[in-house]
């Protein structure tokens, strides 16, 4: 067993400072709503492969759970609580030279550490053009895809993910970025 010890200028984390328990807060969400207990998906060997292309020549997807604004649904806006209405179902691709008005008001993002006010915290487009810029990677994708978080691991596995993969080999993408929000 290894320990660690603290450096004598290490400060600790205030007692609030606690890993976000969001899969119980999700799963008591839908107990709540008279749902079977969520059986979350888990794997005992994950495929990884490694990237052909170096970064540094390599076209970049950006793959995000951020919402297309509904002027119809409610509010939507930085700060908003919980807006179920605000969901989407389908896989969505905009323009990546655009700056599309996605946002976020899921269930379980940390409302106390970040800011729905960032766009860059859920749809980091504008720092992926940056690292273009400076040559950490080779291209941005065409189309910023996203995909929805509908709970369900059948619809995830069977529908949005296979499209989503359609969507980024149609764009030529060699790695992808996945920003959950």
């Amino acid at each position: 067993m290894t320990t660690a010890t603290l450096e004598a200028n290490a400060v600790a984390a205030a007692d609030y400072d606690v890993p976000i328990p969001y899969m119980q807060r999700t799963r008591d969400y839908y107990l709540a709503l008279g749902f079977n207990a969520y059986r979350w998906a888990h794997f005992a060997d994950v495929p990884f492969t490694p990237l052909s292309t170096p970064l540094g020549r390599a076209r970049v997807a950006l793959i995000t759970t951020a919402a297309p604004y509904q002027p119809g649904a409610g509010d939507q806006g930085p700060g908003a609580p919980y807006n179920a209405a605000a969901k989407f179902y389908q896989v969505y691709s905009v323009p990546a030279e655009t700056k599309p008005d996605l946002r976020i008001s899921h269930i379980g993002y940390d409302r106390v550490h970040t800011s729905a006010k960032d766009l860059n915290t859920y749809l980091p487009l504008a720092r992926l053009k940056e690292a273009v810029a400076a040559g950490r990677i080779g291209a941005l994708g065409p189309r910023v895809h996203g995909a929805p978080t509908n709970r369900s691991q059948r619809v995830t596995t069977e529908t949005d993910a296979p499209e989503i993969l359609r969507r980024c080999q149609e764009d030529r993408v060699d790695a992808a970025i996945l920003v959950p929000s």
